[in-house]
């Protein structure tokens, strides 16, 4: 109880901190440059922060079972293929969407699958499957982009709904949908209860295999609806789409307070951590910073927020032995 008590102190708190930081952020920018708090700035950041989001929610699952899929951002790319080349093929745009977010759901249903039947580290299946689903993308392909598609195609990257776009929608969806399963249904706890003691919740009875290929195939449908944002908002299927969003994915995880040990995870602290990635990402385009100090900056960040993640796992479990 104590324990339970202190973990959720120190959740809430993180978040505060992680929102401080990102009003700040906001706030700093917004006194450099006269363009940063204008609508169409902020929508901009709002809209390239949705496949972070998207894709976030997902991560978050896997993380919480000390996973780990760096997959995602070539399922990205295959499930944009598959829908390209399903709506070249004479197929419809709903049912063309919906064989892109199978291929991606089932490519997390394989690597869960893999994971949990051979007990094999989640970092090298991942690994292997990013590698299979990035060569089939290419093979399908033959490393050409598919572009072209219908205005009723595109309007998911690029259409508008009132003064907002329908990723943004898609991503609030997603986020809000994922934090009631972690935190109020059973798939939730199980999740948080796999990073915690996997052995300790196999012998109460609960089927943790399965909840594992599960979580893991959630991870792959959130990947593919970021692959039909991408497709749709670019009118392009490219075979090298996605490359390194695995890596944006778990940085904003870990940096919204998801413990890469497992047992802890927050949907709205990876929302958090998304838009602070995205604040930054476009000050640092309007003060002109080069790219490549934007991906030192990025990585800077992150092993930051890996060290404090340790840090406060080592405290928390200081205090628990304290308490007993």
């Amino acid at each position: 109880m104590i324990h339970r008590l202190w973990t959720k102190t120190q959740d809430y708190a993180s978040q505060v901190l992680l929102g401080l930081i990102l009003v700040a952020a906001i706030i700093y920018l917004s006194m450099v440059s006269e363009h940063f708090l204008t609508w169409f700035n902020i929508r901009n950041i709002l809209d390239q922060s949705t496949l972070l989001v998207i894709m976030g929610v997902g991560m978050t699952f896997v993380i919480c079972t000390a996973g780990i899929d760096l997959s995602v951002g070539a399922v990205v790319a295959l499930s944009g293929i598959c829908m390209a080349t399903a709506m070249h093929s004479g197929l419809a745009v709903g049912p063309a969407i919906l064989l892109g977010l199978l291929a991606g759901t089932i490519i997390g249903l394989l690597n869960g699958l893999i994971i949990s039947a051979f007990n094999i580290n989640p970092f090298i299946v991942t690994l292997g499957t990013m590698s299979v689903t990035r060569g089939i993308a290419l093979i399908m392909t033959g490393g050409i982009p598919i572009y072209g598609f219908s205005t009723a195609f595109t309007w998911w990257g690029s259409g508008h709904i009132g003064p907002i776009n329908p990723p943004m929608l898609l991503a609030l969806g997603i986020a809000l949908a994922g934090a009631v399963v972690l935190n109020y249904t059973k798939l939730g706890s199980y999740a948080l209860a796999l990073g915690g003691n996997e052995e300790a919740l196999h012998r109460s009875g609960v089927a943790t295999k399965k909840n594992k290929v599960i979580i893991y195939g959630i991870c792959g449908f959130t990947a593919a609806l970021a692959g039909l944002v991408v497709t749709a908002r670019l009118n392009t299927a490219e075979p090298l789409a996605g490359y390194m969003f695995e890596l944006d994915a778990i940085a904003a995880v870990v940096l919204g307070g998801t413990d890469m040990k497992g047992g802890r995870g927050s949907i709205s602290g990876t929302v958090i951590a998304c838009l602070l990635l995205g604040v930054l990402r476009n000050g640092l385009t309007i003060m002109s910073i080069p790219s490549y100090y934007q991906q030192l900056a990025i990585g800077l960040i992150i092993l930051i927020a890996v060290i404090i993640s340790e840090l406060r796992f080592r405290n928390t479990l200081n205090r628990l032995q304290e308490a007993n």
